[in-house]
Parts: C-alpha cells; structure tokens; sequence
C-alpha cells in the first residue's frame, strides 16, 4: 500500500468524520497528517507500529489507524462511518468543489443521497435554494457530474446530441459526399449511447482519410480496411464505416437496428435480384413498410408491419400544449406569466399547465394550501389577458409513504389537473413500491402519474415495480402515464410504452420544465414517445385546448 492511498483513506475519514459532526480537533489533526502523509519521501508500508509512532507529525492514535489500514486494509472507524452513510452520498463527497459542510447541506437539507438526484437537482436550480450555494457552483457541480458520467464511456442521448449534428455537418462538408447518415444506438435515439456510428457511401482511400483528419474535433485512433475509429476531444468515441455508393441504403438498414432486427430483415430479403435505390426500397423489397429507424429494436415490429398497425408516430408539430411545469411560486426561474407567453409566442402552443410542487416538497418551496389559492387568482387574472391562451391550475402532488396525496380532498378538488409523483421513501420491496402507486392512482382526484419509476438514467436504477399491474391500474382509473421528457429521467420507460397503448392508457409527453430553458426538454421525451409507438392519437398534450379542456372537466365530474 502507498502513501497516497493510506493518505486519501485518512482524508476521507476526516471528511465523514466531519460530515457526522464529531471531534473538530480529531477531524483537523486527521486531515493535516493525511496531508503529511502524501508529502513524505519513504514508505509508511515497511514500518512496525513503533516506527509509525515516531513518525513526525503522525501521533499514536492515528499511528494505530495506519498500522490497521496496512494491515486489514480498512479502518474499523471509517467502516462504522460507512454504515451510517448512503453510498451515493459517500460518492457526492467526492466530486471537485464539495466539502463535507455542503454535502450535509446537499443530503440533510435537500434530501439527495446520490449524484444523479443531484444533478437533476442541479437542472431544477434548487441548489440556489440551498445556503452556501450559488448559480456559479451548482454549474461547476453540474459540470463536475457530467464529466464524472462521461468518463465512464457511457453517454445521455442528451449529452452527445449536439456534438453529434455538429459533426454530421462538418463530415458533409469536408467530404462533399450526399451518402452520409449515423446508424446504430444514436440514429435509433437510444436514451443511453456508448459513443457515435457514422456510415459513409463511399469506399476508404488515402485521401478521404486525410479529410477526416481535417477535422479539429476529432482524432483518428485507429485505422482499418473500410473503417475508422476516432475520439472526440472530449473523450466521446466515434466509429466511421464506409461502404461503395450502390451498396449505401442496404448497409443503412442493415447497421441501423438491433442484431434481432437486422436478422428478420435478411431473412426477409433472402436473395437480393437487384440493389436498392433507397432505405425505404430495402423494406419493401422485405415485403413490408417501411419501419423508422426509432422502432428497430427486434421486439414486434416486424408483426405490426405484417398486420398493417405500425403507429404513425407523433412529431413535435402534433403537440399542442406543455403539461407538468414548475413556475416561481416553487422551484422554477421564470414567472408564470414569463412561462405563457414563452409557450405562446415562442412554442407556438395553446396552453400552458402549471403544476408546481405540492407542501410535502418543502426543499422546493411547496404550495401550502394558501398558496395554491393566491396562485390559482394569479392564473385566472392572466387567463383573462392572454387572449386565447390558456393556463391550466395543475399541481405535482407528492404520493406519501402510504400512497395518498399530500392534500385533502377539497384542495385537490380546486386543481384542473392533478400530477402524482413520488420525491421520496424509495428504498421499498416491489410490493409495496407497487401498492403505493396503485393507492395513488386509484384517487379519484389523480390525473397523471408522474415520472412512474423514480429512475434517474446512469446514476440511479428505478424502484421495483411491477408495471404491468401499474399499468392495469391506470387503465382501470383512466389514469395517464408521463414521459418525463427530462434526459435523465426518460420515465416512463419506452419499452412499457407499447403495452400501455394496448390496455387504452393515454400517454403524455411533460418536459417537467423549470425554465422557459427547460420546454425544449420536450425534444427528448418526444424521441422517447417514438420509439415507445406513441401516436399523436394517444398523446394527452397533443389534444387541442377545446379537447383537453373537455378532457379534464369530464375527468372532474
């Protein structure tokens, strides 16, 4: 064992240390021989506990931890520490800029025990809320986390997006070659990517190599017979293959689905007389429609080819308003009126359904029920301004540990819609997990389910569900189901998105924006909603206002 190790296992037993409050002046005696420790020119390993002990600045008592550290490779204190501390608290700790005074702010005061809850946190801006905080550190938190993802080599959809269309463009235009298109995960829309597949309609040559190192943003790691690999200065990788020009629209099919998908598809075409001319040809050729490339997983979509249904699937053009949003009376940044006209002047929609946090969300200056009734006279006064445009009074009411709301019936009663959502008590077996949401569900006051699993993707597996029985349940409440259209949340998850449709559940697409930033989040729960199936016919916001608001007053009475 080095000193670099024994010396960061000491500082972050003082920092736990310090994060349960004990002796200040252990925690400080700790943390400058942890810094000692790291400084010295021989080897901690070799010595007898004697010699530990006559170490300068190294006193007995931290001597004994050392000697136990060297030889059990553990501390006994700091695994008592470990007990009484959530893991992804313990992760917190260690991202750049966080000392253990905020992460007691951070896990205490805002009830967030792992990075992906912080970094949604970070994205809701309730870290401004927080004392010690500010805008310029819960960016550089932010940024801490995404980088701490990304080093993992797996990637947000979100979070490699705009890189992704800017180097499209600049392959088109350093190539100068039409026949260029991504395929696999990326061009499927796949929530989580491992990196970038690009094919290009052209074979490799020497000359095409080198305009590909023309590229700033990109550098060439590996060379092969007709491909290239490539990293981007950011650490993402990219995968370049080449085919001829007239083989270009079979190799797009044949690179963009799943291995199950691409296997239905050759077994279909069997002996090819002649070549495509297009994408689209291939699948007719197949003998049937064409399937976009957001369905190409190999579950059923060959089936509904077959029978005729594949679902138009909705575009954004379909959506007509923006449901499950957060304005200034609790943790958002814009105004309610600041959100409508952004909505009306800027989406082009018809409405507006404010749903801010409900008094159980006290970390997010949830309504009490006075509140709800001063922001329900706000809204009616801008509803009489806003010519045409609607707001609807929504709330995300908080489902508690025993599955009911955290209002009483007449202060639900008051809402046109009602969002339930379950922020906290996630360490549940499925069981229970399952009949809290049922219990929520089956209140007749419920209108959607919100964000159903509690996942937060790369950071934070949902709770156990069976969702096959919370599904059931909100076909027999006429309950709709949310795509929390937030990249990291993307719940629910588009592989029950088919089963849904099928018991009759509505779905609806909530970008859960903050900000009027935060509407364009709708972008990815769209992509979700696609690759689920979802229609604009079962999309609930892709009703007009005349029919979403017969929708929700049949849905009162």
């Amino acid at each position: 064992m080095d000193n670099k190790t024994i010396a960061r296992t000491l500082r972050l037993l003082s920092q736990l240390m310090e994060l349960h409050n004990e002796n200040p002046f252990k925690i400080k005696s700790l943390a400058s021989t942890a810094y000692t420790v790291d400084k010295l020119p021989f080897s901690l390993a070799k010595k007898s506990l004697v010699e530990l002990e006559q170490v300068s600045a190294i006193g007995k008592s931290t001597a004994a931890k050392i000697w136990e550290l060297i030889q059990t490779k553990t501390i006994k204190d700091l695994e008592d520490l470990y007990q009484k501390t959530p893991p992804g608290v313990i992760e917190i700790m260690g991202i750049k800029g966080l000392g253990p005074k905020k992460v007691l702010t951070i896990w205490k005061d805002l009830k967030i025990e792992d990075i992906g809850e912080l970094l949604y946190a970070c994205n809701e801006n309730r870290l401004l809320e927080a004392k010690g905080f500010g805008s310029k550190t819960q960016e550089e938190i932010k940024k801490a986390i995404e980088f701490k993802m990304a080093s993992n080599g797996r990637y947000l959809y979100a979070q490699v997006e705009e890189y992704a269309e800017y180097l499209l463009e600049r392959f088109k235009e350093q190539l100068d070659i039409e026949q260029i298109s991504f395929i696999g995960d990326y061009r499927r829309r796949c929530e989580i990517v491992d990196g970038l597949d690009i094919l290009i309609g052209s074979e490799l040559t020497a000359e095409l190599q080198s305009s590909v190192m023309t590229i700033s943003t990109l550098e060439i790691t590996s060379v092969k017979q007709q491909s290239l690999e490539a990293e981007s200065t950011s650490g993402i990788k990219v995968y370049i293959n080449f085919c001829t020009s007239e083989d270009f629209p079979l190799q797009l099919a044949f690179q963009t689905g799943t291995e199950t998908h691409t296997g239905e598809l050759k077994s279909r075409l069997k002996s090819i007389s002649k070549k495509p001319g297009t994408e689209e040809e291939v699948y007719s050729m197949a003998g049937v429609s064409y399937i976009e490339p957001e369905l190409r997983e190999g579950r059923n979509e060959f089936a509904l080819a077959d029978a005729g249904k594949l679902p138009k699937l909705v575009n954004l053009e379909d959506l007509k308003g923006s449901l499950h949003n957060h304005s200034t009376w609790s943790d958002g940044v814009n105004t309610l009126e600041q959100m409508a006209l952004f909505c009306r002047d800027e989406l082009k929609l018809e409405y507006l359904g404010i749903s801010d946090h409900s008094k159980s969300a006290f970390y997010a200056k949830g309504l009490y029920e006075e509140r709800v009734l001063a922001q329900h006279e706000e809204i009616s006064q801008l509803n009489q301004k806003l010519g045409g445009f609607k707001i609807f009074k929504g709330i995300e009411s908080d489902i508690l540990f025993d599955g009911s709301l955290d209002y009483s019936s007449e202060i639900l009663a008051t809402f046109d819609f009602v969002v339930a959502s379950i922020h906290s008590v996630f360490k549940m077996n499925e069981e229970k997990a399952t009949n809290r949401l049922i219990t929520a569900i089956e209140n007749p006051y419920t209108t959607i389910l919100g964000h159903p699993s509690g996942r937060l993707l790369l950071s934070r597996s949902g709770y156990p569900v069976d969702f096959k029985k919370v599904i059931d349940a909100c076909a027999a409440n006429g309950v709709v189901i949310e795509i929390n259209a937030n990249p990291l949340r993307l719940d629910m998850d588009w592989r029950w998105h088919q089963y849904a449709l099928e018991k009759g559940v509505m779905l609806s697409i909530n970008p859960d924006a903050h900000s009027n930033k935060g509407f364009h989040d709708t972008h990815y729960g769209l992509l979700a909603a696609r690759k689920g199936g979802v229609s604009a016919s079962n999309c609930l916001n892709a009703f007009s206002l005349e029919e979403i608001s017969t929708y929700f007053q049949n849905r009162k009475h």
